[in-house]
């Protein structure tokens, strides 16, 4: 299972210094993007990510009622992969065939509450599936363990794209979402919180390899 840093913030100082510290442990990192609307909080904008240089391989992950208005200027900022939520405003299918369109990788987002079946029809179309394991949109919620689930529904399955989890990920759960089927962890307050974010991941990281 691999692990990413998931950077959520409304200041773009702590985005630049968050990135230039995942450049240390990772070469990939998510940027959640909050519009006020379809979840309370607002972040960052793609204008402040363009202002950053960085090597590391960006995932945008778009808390947003209307994706489409976001792909191109995040493609600017830097964006190789963009991640929309199935429960936005907007039809999946036209999301993902603007994304493509843009030359982009294109992953569907559920938040806790939302069936698997009702995004299994875009399998063949997306690159990820990113389960929410907390409702969105605040930094530090409550893991839900009734998300690893869904997951574990999925783990057999020969025709699904990568599985992501996203969501009060930590240590002491970390094992979990891993025996889950989980191929991807994105980890926020776990990395970012307390102590050094490098010696945290390198910390999930030796967990999740464990037994």
């Amino acid at each position: 299972m691999k692990i990413i840093p998931a950077i959520l913030t409304d200041k773009p100082q702590d985005l630049r210094n968050m990135i230039k510290q995942a450049e240390d442990f990772c070469d990939l990192a998510q940027i959640d993007i909050m519009d006020g609307r379809f979840v309370p909080s607002k972040s960052i904008s793609a204008e402040d990510l363009a202002k950053i240089k960085t090597g590391l391989k960006l995932e945008i992950h778009l808390m947003v009622e209307e994706p489409t208005k976001y792909l191109e200027s995040f493609k600017r900022a830097g964006a190789k992969r963009i991640v929309f939520h199935y429960e936005s405003k907007e039809e999946p299918s036209e999301v993902i065939e603007e994304i493509r369109a843009l030359g982009l990788e294109a992953g569907i987002a559920i938040n806790p509450e939302t069936p698997v079946a009702d995004v299994e029809k875009f399998f063949k179309d997306i690159d990820i599936l990113l389960f929410l394991s907390v409702n969105p949109g605040f930094y530090g919620s409550k893991f839900l363990p009734e998300v690893c689930e869904k997951a574990k529904a999925l783990k057999d399955r020969k025709d699904k794209p990568a599985i992501a989890m996203d969501g009060g990920i930590k240590a002491d759960n970390i094992l979990l979402i891993r025996d889950s089927g989980v191929d991807i962890a994105c980890v926020g307050s776990g990395i970012y919180g307390k102590g050094d974010a490098k010696q945290n991941y390198q910390e999930l990281s030796r967990r999740s390899a464990g037994g």
